[in-house]
């Protein structure tokens, strides 16, 4: 998950509204004034970040401003033994290194002291991407997360795609409260993976008996045609469509996928887990017919004893299968996009289905031979 800042110095007035907005966004971390922390605290549950080594009682220290990293000391040849690397090594906990990237030299000391803190905050001046880049390449393996100041969601889509990687973070500095709001669905959207979608043949459609199944209602909103990749083996996953239409028989609940028996694999980010093991406050990926990957947190998962329907499909030479409940609102995705009820399914249909290469031990992919029925 990319990280979402917020630098909220200046009176406690002027910055309140921009971190009461920031905290109904979902950021991670604002960075204040030391006597601003436990206002901040009264708000609501964030990470407080601040400038200094005092290690009060905020959860990040920050060293660079009124140093090193700011310019304010000029910056030496040999920084191993620097203000800001001293006090880098002084702090307890977690802490940050923040540098302002006004030329080469600049760069190359954001990499070295990025090597002893967990978050290195780098604020561009006149560059853009290729300093960006050159840090992100030059801390690989280390273990610091590089968050890049921003001033717009344009800046913060830049530096989230730098390197297909991107950092690990953004910094907002700007006191429009909409600019917060902005920023956030720029993350949203950089977080977004894609999956293959291929079309699979319907062989076999077919009532098998009663069984456990599991809803999952996530605290998320889904809209036609996105649902959850669901399957009996971890080589294949039909896209079982939300409940986002509206029917005759209820109305929609676009927060909830009726996913399968208790047995089924959901496919979450590159691993898999069992429908049976979710519980509130997992995470769970949504994915779209496009094949555009998200992350929802599961609010609760319903199992109940349901008429069950067994549904079989082949594509790219191999044969898949899946358990959903049988009834007119639980839905696959044909090709063309549209929602079909497993009611209405019958063999020759194509629908839309996710092929794994690899086997699966313990929800992680390995290359080994399974063979699963």
């Amino acid at each position: 998950m990319k990280e979402k800042w917020l630098m909220a110095e200046g009176p406690w007035e002027e910055i309140k509204p921009r971190i009461t907005t920031a905290l109904e966004s979902g950021f991670d971390c604002v960075l204040v004034d030391r006597e601003n922390i436990d206002r901040v605290r009264e708000l609501g549950k964030i990470k407080v970040a601040c400038f200094g080594t005092a290690r009060d009682k905020e959860d990040i220290s920050v060293v660079g401003k009124g140093g090193e990293g700011d310019g304010t000391i000029s910056l030496q040849k040999e920084t191993v033994s620097s203000q800001d690397f001293a006090l880098a090594r002084s702090i307890d906990g977690a802490k940050a290194a923040y540098v302002v990237i006004s030329g080469k030299r600049y760069e190359q000391f954001a990499v070295e002291i990025g090597r002893t803190v967990d978050y290195l905050l780098v604020i561009g001046t006149d560059w853009k991407v290729i300093p960006l880049e050159n840090m992100i390449a030059g801390l690989e393996g280390a273990p610091v997360k590089i968050i890049s100041g921003v001033k717009t969601a344009e800046e913060a889509r830049l530096a989230l795609g730098t390197l297909e990687k991107g950092a690990a973070g953004v910094l907002l500095d700007s006191s429009d409260p909409s600019e917060i709001k902005r920023v956030m669905q720029a993350v949203e959207q950089s977080e977004r993976g894609r999956v293959e979608m291929v079309s699979a043949i319907v062989t076999t459609v077919k009532p098998v008996g009663m069984g456990d199944r599991v809803c999952v209602d996530t605290a998320s909103m889904m809209t036609f045609g996105e649902g959850m990749l669901i399957g009996s083996q971890a080589k294949g996953f039909f896209l079982v469509h939300s409940e986002s239409e509206d029917s005759p028989y209820v109305a929609s609940r676009p927060f909830r996928v009726n996913a399968g028996a208790v047995h089924a694999y959901i496919r979450v980010g590159e691993k898999t887990r069992y429908l049976s093991e979710l519980k509130s406050g997992d995470e769970v990926t949504i994915v779209s017919k496009e094949g555009l990957a998200r992350t929802a947190i599961v609010g609760r998962a319903k199992i109940e004893k349901r008429p069950m329907m067994l549904i079989e499909a082949e594509a790219s030479g191999q044969r898949i299968s899946t358990l959903l409940q049988n009834a007119e609102t639980i839905k696959l995705v044909a090709s063309d996009g549209t929602p079909r009820a497993v009611t209405d399914l019958k063999a020759g249909d194509e629908v839309l289905v996710h092929l794994e290469e690899s086997a699966r031990h313990f929800g992680m992919k390995i290359d080994e031979s399974i063979v699963e029925q």
